[in-house]
């Protein structure tokens, strides 16, 4: 169910992407160039607007602290899916948090042949809707983009999601990112 929805994400943002293009400038350019310069490369992540308010991959790519997360994420192909409309809630892991992955956790996952265990790793830290402030505080437990549930636990000390604290809470136009400390691996299947 998950691949026919993100399937469905990228055919979407890439609709958006060509929609969004001025069809007329350039256009002498365009059709005089030979045909493998004119395919178009990239979606709704490769519109630049320096207008708007940053969608989720937008504030991840401006983090110094989430490179190793967007490198991540480009490996597991979902950089479109975080920049379309959304809304999503993305718990966010820092680098620190990768680094805590036993060695060589990260290069094996990055790997092509992997691509679809780090899509699945990258797809537990995201949930359908906007979970913050009260609405996260009613929740005991948040249903994930895999089809898992996860616990939320509310306590003096914060706000833990499967156990890991919530740093902090970055609003974007496509949904909230809350910065953990810790990678969440689902469970085995």
């Amino acid at each position: 169910m998950f691949r026919k929805i993100l399937t469905i994400g990228i055919a979407l943002g890439t609709l958006s992407f060509m929609g969004c293009q001025n069809n007329n400038a350039g256009a002498e350019t365009r059709a005089s160039a030979p045909a493998e310069e004119r395919v178009m490369e990239g979606g709704q992540a490769t519109v630049e607007d320096n207008v708007s308010e940053a969608n989720i991959i937008a504030v991840a790519v401006s983090s110094p602290d989430h490179t190793t997360l967007v490198a991540a994420v480009q490996a597991a192909g979902l950089v479109d899916v975080l920049a379309n409309n959304g809304f999503f809630t993305v718990f966010a892991p820092t680098n620190a948090a990768f680094d805590k992955l036993p060695e060589g956790t990260l290069e094996e996952l990055t790997k092509p042949e992997n691509k679809a265990t780090l899509a699945r790793i990258i797809t537990y830290h995201a949930s359908p809707g906007i979970y913050k402030g009260t609405v996260l505080k009613n929740v005991d437990q948040l249903y994930m983009a895999t089809g898992h549930y996860v616990p939320v636990e509310i306590t003096d000390e914060g706000t833990f999601v499967k156990g890991v604290k919530i740093l902090a809470t970055i609003d974007a136009t496509n949904g909230v990112i809350h910065v953990i400390d810790e990678v969440l691996l689902p469970p085995e299947e």
